[in-house]
């Protein structure tokens, strides 16, 4: 089963310096129906205008990972931890028993676009990490690059839960094709240009739950740039 969530139903929200589609319950958008899928529980599509961000603040119990999609962020927190990241690089953050943290776009001219994607730990308390990788362009270019799995994976980045992110900039005319194991699920988002999921048409910034599916065939109807979360169902 497929479940398109078109970008004209997700909230959007705008602070002028920061302009958000939340995908699910976060902030001021209050949704007790619609809080989390699976062990995903946020997803925000994010611009950060320049020169500004997220002052220091806390976060506990919960794996962050933030995907570059265009401009460079600047990270710092109370790990001592402080770097910056391009477009197509990704930064991940085990919040574990607590951690603060900030994040910025320096840039004087260049918006920051990112997603933000919040995984529920498999327990509470978990050893706090942070880290990042700098993949290019040609990794995820007409194939699906792992970017994200659980610890025991070839993936270059680790969480604690059993989770996989994929993403991949695929050309006009090309198709990809991802199998599904038994009782898992995905999380689909594009973040550029259009595409079939199984003959459903998206374009960008729509989502898709898949739900029940054994296999997914993409083909990108024109350039396009997406990501997908697979996990357990439930």
């Amino acid at each position: 089963m497929l479940n398109k969530i078109a970008k004209e139903e997700l909230f959007f929200s705008d602070k002028g310096w920061l302009q958000s589609r939340f995908h699910f319950s976060f902030a001021e958008y209050i949704n007790h129906d619609n809080r989390n899928f699976g062990v995903l529980r946020v997803l925000n599509d994010d611009v950060i205008k320049p020169q500004s961000g997220f002052d220091m603040h806390p976060h506990r119990d919960m794996e962050i990972v933030t995907y570059v999609t265009e401009g460079e962020i600047t990270h710092k927190d109370s790990m001592g931890n402080e770097e910056s990241l391009k477009a197509g690089e990704v930064q991940y953050m085990s919040a574990g028993s607590g951690v603060f943290h900030a994040e910025y776009n320096n840039h004087p001219s260049q918006d920051l676009k990112l997603l933000q994607i919040w995984i529920l730990p498999p327990k509470h308390n978990l050893p706090t990490l942070y880290g990042s990788h700098r993949f290019v362009k040609e990794e995820r270019e007409n194939k699906l690059l792992h970017i994200v799995s659980s610890e025991n994976s070839d993936a270059q980045i680790k969480l604690h839960q059993d989770v996989n992110i994929y993403v991949s900039e695929l050309e006009a005319g090309k198709t990809l094709n991802f199998d599904l194991g038994v009782d898992r699920q995905v999380y689909f988002v594009v973040i550029k240009g259009e595409l079939t999921l199984n003959a459903l048409e998206l374009s960008a910034h729509d989502a898709c739950e898949c739900v029940d599916e054994t296999s997914l065939e993409i083909k990108a109807l024109s350039d396009t740039h997406f990501l997908f979360i697979e996990m357990a169902k439930g």
